[in-house]
């Protein structure tokens, strides 16, 4: 099945890396696949009562223990509000808070070492929980 890519590609554009030529697996490459939670899906994870909750934190859960075998590393940000960011410049400033206040922002990622883009597509489909992961090849 050949996956179905929006956009087009442009000068900046690069292939994944090449991270392994496994015999048993074939050539791998390396993408970063990065959870980005919106204000509904916050809000719909605050209005869960505690079953539910826990409920959607085992789904995680599972698609990570499922997928191991794919996965290099991933970690869980703290909230956005506790980020820090540096403006760089003549005088670098220092300011508390995300880069850009918005109504998306990355909650987590994962490392991820597959075959090609379709393989990193066919991962996330079966993400459970965030409605966004946006897949990045490491370079």
């Amino acid at each position: 099945m050949e996956a179905v890519h929006e956009g087009s590609a442009g000068a900046h554009d690069e292939p994944a890396r090449l991270v392994t030529d496994n015999p048993q697996k074939g050539p791998r490459m390396k993408y970063v696949l990065m959870f980005v939670e919106t204000e509904e899906f916050a809000k719909r994870l605050e209005a869960m009562n505690e079953s539910e909750r826990d409920a959607a934190y085992e789904a995680v859960g599972r698609w990570f223990a499922e997928n191991s075998d794919k996965i290099t590393h991933h970690a869980h940000l703290a909230p956005a509000h506790t980020a820090t960011t540096v403006r760089l410049g003549d005088e670098p400033v220092v300011t508390d808070g995300p880069f850009v206040e918005g109504k998306e922002v990355v909650s987590g990622y994962a490392e991820v070492e597959v075959a090609d883009l379709d393989e990193a597509l066919n991962l996330v489909r079966s993400w459970p929980a965030c409605p966004v992961v946006e897949i990045r090849p490491v370079s």
